[in-house]
């Protein structure tokens, strides 16, 4: 999820709009006409490409950076979006079983990609700690979801208790950080559709989700169009402070919108909703941005083609559904009646 410069895309090379330096026209170095001080001398020899130009192909053209595939990326984000659509208007019960293959599918991403910097998470308790913690959202709130993180980590750390205590002392920070960081603050996604939610609980979580979609969507069109500062060029390079305004202002107009139509909401209450949640979703969309950096990964995973894992599609959502239920218990206890 990027907010995008007007510039960003271009890489170095040659420009075609430029000439050809020291052409001198098209004829054979041979048939040149030479001046007569030059005498006898040999042919100049033709320029070099200079270095950092990139070769042309054998159609003439520079290969650009690989990217990605289009088709596949829109085939899987509608495919996506159906499920959880589907999940929570057709079955609301299966809304908890898209959460809980998320929930596992990025614990085992992030326990990977853990690996790759020499932590060894153990990926056994914390996926079985990830489908329980979901789990006890659902039938038990939030309550059951402290306890649920607190078996998890326990048995996370007893099962690293088998290779000495130096893997625990070594492993603890890994451990934490996948336990909560995934399906934690995924399964408040799960407490957004309690305690009804067959009614108003599937319009919670959706408002949630179109405001990232909102949020992300907004930042991009004002930062292709816009776009000349940049926000954070350490962590996300293409990200502008015009494109989070952007962000800010889609998704505070569209969930004013949303939460009016759906849930009865006024109007100024879905206004900051939107807002607020499009400054956690960036957030939390730089915060997985730094994490790979740190990891020297470009994708979690390549569980969906086009997109890269499933971590890299839950970056802003993990950080905007804890924030839309404590916002939503805000606005609930402000209501009048």
């Amino acid at each position: 999820m990027s907010y995008l410069d007007p510039r960003a895309g271009q890489t170095s090379g040659d420009d075609p709009n430029a000439p050809v330096p020291y052409d001198y026209g098209h004829r054979h170095a041979d048939e040149q006409a030479r001046p007569e001080h030059l005498g006898d001398l040999p042919p100049a020899e033709p320029a070099r490409r200079g270095p950092g130009r990139r070769r042309a192909t054998s159609a003439g053209k520079p290969k650009g950076r690989a990217g990605r595939n289009l088709p596949a990326a829109i085939a899987i984000g509608l495919g996506l979006i159906l499920v959880v659509l589907a999940s929570l208007t057709v079955w609301t019960p299966a809304f908890l079983g898209v959460i809980g293959l998320a929930a596992f599918a990025g614990v085992w991403e992030m326990t990977r990609a853990l690996r790759s910097a020499g932590a060894q998470p153990p990926l056994i308790p914390l996926a079985a700690g990830a489908l329980l913690m979901v789990g006890l959202a659902w039938y038990d709130g939030p309550d059951s979801l402290v306890v649920g993180l607190a078996v998890t980590v326990l048995a996370a750390l007893v099962w690293r208790v088998a290779d000495g205590f130096a893997a625990v002392r070594r492993d603890l920070t890994a451990i934490l950080m996948v336990a909560i960081y995934v399906p934690f603050l995924l399964s408040f996604a799960v407490l957004l559709q309690q305690p009804d939610p067959a009614e108003d609980g599937k319009w919670r979580v959706l408002c949630t989700l179109f405001a990232v979609v909102l949020s992300d969507t907004g930042g991009y069109a004002a930062g292709v169009f816009l776009g000349k500062h940049k926000m954070a060029p350490s962590i996300s390079p293409g990200k502008t402070w015009e494109g989070f305004v952007g962000s800010i202002c889609a998704a505070a107009l569209g969930s004013g919108l949303l939460l009016y139509f759906l849930l009865d909401i006024p109007a100024y209450w879905g206004l900051l909703f939107g807002a607020v949640i499009s400054v956690v979703a960036v957030v939390g969309d730089l915060a997985e941005s730094m994490l790979k950096r740190d990891l020297g990964v470009k994708d979690m995973s390549n569980l969906l083609p086009g997109h890269g894992g499933v971590m890299d599609r839950l970056d802003s959502i993990l950080f905007a559904v804890p924030t839309a239920y404590l916002l939503f218990a805000v606005i609930a206890a402000n209501l009048p009646g």
